[in-house]
C-alpha cells in the first residue's frame, strides 16, 4: 500500500475513509493533541513558531479507526502526560482495551533525565504510549513477553518520537503496520498524516539543541 497524505483539517475524516484501503492488525498513532494552553513557548500552535495545527479531542475521536482493523489488533497511542485520560478516551472510542503502557524516558547525553520538558506541576521528561488490544487472542508475539516498557533515548526536534519504538513494534506485533499522523517516511508501514514527505523542521523547532545534534537528527529520516 503506499504512503497517503491527508490533504487538510477541514476533510481529514473524508480523506481518511477514501485513502485507507486495507485492514491492519498494528496501528501507531500519534495525534496532534490540543492543550488548554494553545498560546505558550511549548504549544503546537504557537504563531511565531508555527509547529502544526491540531484537533479537539472530539475530532480525533470521530476517527473511524476501528474499521480498518484486522482482529487480533494491537493500537499503541502516543498520548502526553497531561491529556492522559483525553487518550483513554481516544483509545476506547477507536475500539481498543487498554491494557498498559510504554514510557519513552527522555535522556542527555551522559544518560541523566532531560530536565527541559515543561510542565505546570513537574517538568515532564517521560512521554506515554498508551497500549490497546481489540479482538480475542490478541496477546503480544514472542518477543512481547521479555520485552520492558521503557524506551531510553534523547530527543530530536519538537515532538518526534523516537525510531526505536518501531523496531519494537515490529516484534512484539504483527503486520500489517499502519502509521496514523505520521511524520517522515517508513519502509514496510503503510502511512496516513500531512508531514509523511513534505517534513523538513524549521530552525526555531531546535532552539534547545546544538547545530551538531541537529545535523544527526536529520540524518535518521529514511
Amino acid at each position: 500500500m503506499k504512503q497517503i497524505i491527508n490533504t487538510s483539517k477541514n476533510n481529514f475524516i473524508t480523506d481518511f475513509q477514501d485513502s485507507i484501503k486495507g485492514s491492519f492488525h498494528t496501528i501507531l498513532a500519534d495525534p496532534p493533541w490540543q492543550f488548554k494552553n494553545r498560546t505558550g513557548k511549548m504549544a503546537p500552535e504557537h504563531k511565531r513558531l508555527n509547529r502544526y495545527p491540531t484537533l479537539t479531542l472530539s475530532e480525533i475521536k470521530s476517527l473511524p479507526v476501528a474499521k480498518v482493523c484486522k482482529e487480533p489488533a494491537h493500537l499503541y497511542l502516543w498520548v502526553p502526560n497531561a491529556l492522559l485520560g483525553e487518550g483513554l478516551e481516544v483509545l476506547h472510542a477507536w475500539g481498543f482495551t487498554y491494557k498498559t503502557n510504554i514510557v519513552w524516558y527522555k535522556i542527555r547525553k551522559d544518560g541523566g533525565p532531560d530536565g527541559r520538558g515543561v510542565g505546570f506541576y513537574f517538568r515532564n521528561v517521560t512521554e506515554l504510549i498508551l497500549f490497546g488490544v481489540k479482538g480475542k487472542n490478541a496477546r503480544t508475539l514472542e518477543a512481547g513477553r521479555t520485552q520492558v516498557n521503557l524506551i531510553n533515548t534523547r530527543k530530536r526536534e519538537h515532538s518526534r518520537k523516537p525510531d526505536e519504538l518501531f523496531s519494537l513494534i515490529e516484534q512484539c506485533s504483527k503486520g500489517p503496520y499502519l502509521e496514523l499522523f505520521a511524520r517522515g517516511e517508513r519502509a514496510n508501514w503503510s502511512q496516513w498524516g500531512n508531514q509523511i514527505k513534505d517534513y523538513e523542521p524549521t530552525w526555531p523547532t531546535y532552539s534547545n539543541h546544538s547545530k551538531n545534534s541537529i545535523h544527526s537528527s536529520l540524518s535518521l529520516f529514511p
